[in-house]
């Protein structure tokens, strides 16, 4: 037994200390990340009936409505954090630490000025804005509704100012510290609300109020904690503010904006979709299955996060085998959950029982497609990644401009015409996600396999 133990232990041992050194960084994280990530769906789907139970399922929808309509404010974010997530790895991976933290320095600057503009256009905004025709509920909710509009549009203000901390930690090849972060505002946001349900009565403003604050009060804290110790020479001040330096940011921003733009529409409009033809106890339907079985793609976001930043030290070094090792190892753990998603799909009745209770009725035609989907999802992305962190967004770009216009496209002809259900948002998303499945394989091919010539492919 000890012989066992000691050997086990030696592999382990061997594997995450042996390697090269961006692939070691990688390992450590990949499993720091497991642990995380487990802890984080485990509250995930412990919130879902916690939630539901507290108000109900229809006002659960409308806050998961909301939600999605205010998360159309990362539209404004104009791809400058992930233009700085690549401009910042390459200041790394070039020892240049002052361009770092002028860089830092001008997206903190830059952010902070477009979401304090939104931030009071909105308010003199919301309230000109009828709430309860926008998401087709009472009108005795405009009130309640109008409010939480506001507490929630404020949440998405300051987070995304303050989420720039964790674009870092993603550019510094440290995913898991990022994950840390949102794993932290979710405990905090649990134990508020199992208080709020021991103590009050089920109100939609407070559960806004808890899942907002939490978050919120993290991230404060992990700014404050990162750049007074390991971030320090690259912590934001006014004096390294550089505006001629957003150009660069503004340049690659505005690609990752538009392919961002297109992924808004296509995962933040379905719930909209869904509350205007359905209803919203079928938005909460939708995203109970997205939750379940986006646990697979939540896993694969695990081992496929550090990719994105490592690619654009290993592309900057020419070190192409280490490219190439990466995808074949990913393809390899795209199969193994491929078969677990085949067994979740199984079994996908007995858990909504056990999970929520009979609260909720779920199709087996909804979990199929959201199985299909995530799928599809997860053979294009590590192939995207890679893209992305080389920043050949060209082809990306141009298919980002076509996407949101065949997804919106198919899912009212699926929904008014054929009368097909909500499934119809998964069969839409996958038919437009066409970038993921065909181009983006293509495009790795001819980079990093043929080589070729056309500047195409590169750009």
């Amino acid at each position: 037994m000890n012989s066992y133990y000691s050997k086990a232990r030696d592999f382990l041992k061997t594997y995450f200390t042996e390697g090269h050194e961006r692939s070691v960084k990688a390992k450590k994280n990949i499993l720091a990340s497991i642990l995380i990530k487990g802890c984080s769906i485990g509250i995930s789907l412990l919130l879902v009936p916690l939630t539901i139970n507290y108000i109900n399922s229809s006002r659960y929808g409308i806050w998961l409505t909301l939600s999605s309509i205010v998360a159309w404010l990362s539209f404004f974010d104009v791809g400058l954090t992930q233009g700085l997530r690549n401009k910042f790895a390459e200041a790394k991976a070039k020892d240049d630490d002052s361009v770092a933290q002028i860089y830092v320095s001008t997206t903190y600057a830059l952010l902070a000025i477009i979401f304090f503009v939104i931030w009071v256009v909105f308010l003199v905004g919301n309230n000109f804005l009828n709430w309860s025709s926008i998401l087709n509920v009472s009108t005795e909710m405009q009130s309640e509704v109008s409010i939480l509009a506001i507490i929630v549009f404020t949440y998405f203000c300051l987070s995304f100012v303050l989420k720039i901390i964790t674009t870092i930690l993603l550019a510094d090849q440290q995913p898991a510290k990022s994950s840390m972060i949102d794993l932290l505002g979710q405990v905090l946001s649990l134990i508020i609300i199992l208080v709020l349900v021991k103590t009050t009565e089920g109100s939609l403003l407070k559960l806004g109020i808890a899942l907002c604050l939490s978050p919120l009060l993290i991230l404060i804290g992990a700014n404050l904690l990162l750049f007074r110790g390991i971030y320090r020479k690259y912590r934001p001040s006014i004096s390294r503010v550089k505006f001629v330096y957003a150009k660069d940011l503004f340049n690659l921003g505005l690609i990752f904006f538009i392919i961002q733009f297109a992924a808004i529409i296509q995962f933040q409009t379905a719930n909209i979709i869904i509350a205007r033809n359905f209803g919203t106890v079928d938005v909460t339907a939708y995203n109970i299955v997205y939750k379940y079985f986006g646990i697979l793609n939540m896993i694969f976001t695990i081992f496929i996060t550090p990719f994105w930043s490592a690619s654009t030290e290993a592309y900057q070094k020419d070190d192409i085998q280490w490219i190439r090792n990466g995808i074949k190892k990913y393809n390899q753990v795209n199969m193994l959950l491929v078969v677990a998603g085949v067994l979740m799909l199984v079994f996908s009745d007995t858990v909504y029982r056990f999970w929520l209770r009979g609260k909720v009725d779920i199709s087996f035609s909804l979990s199929l497609w959201g199985f299909l989907y995530f799928n599809v999802m997860m053979y294009g992305g590590k192939y995207v990644n890679f893209l992305n962190g080389i920043s050949a967004l060209r082809i990306q770009f141009i298919s980002s401009i076509i996407s949101p216009f065949l997804y919106i496209a198919v899912a009212i002809f699926l929904i008014r015409i054929y009368h097909l259900g909500v499934y119809s948002l998964f069969i839409a998303s996958i038919i437009a996600n066409f970038n993921g499945f065909i181009l983006a394989p293509l495009q790795y091919n001819k980079i990093i396999i043929k080589k070729a010539e056309s500047t195409i492919w590169y750009k």
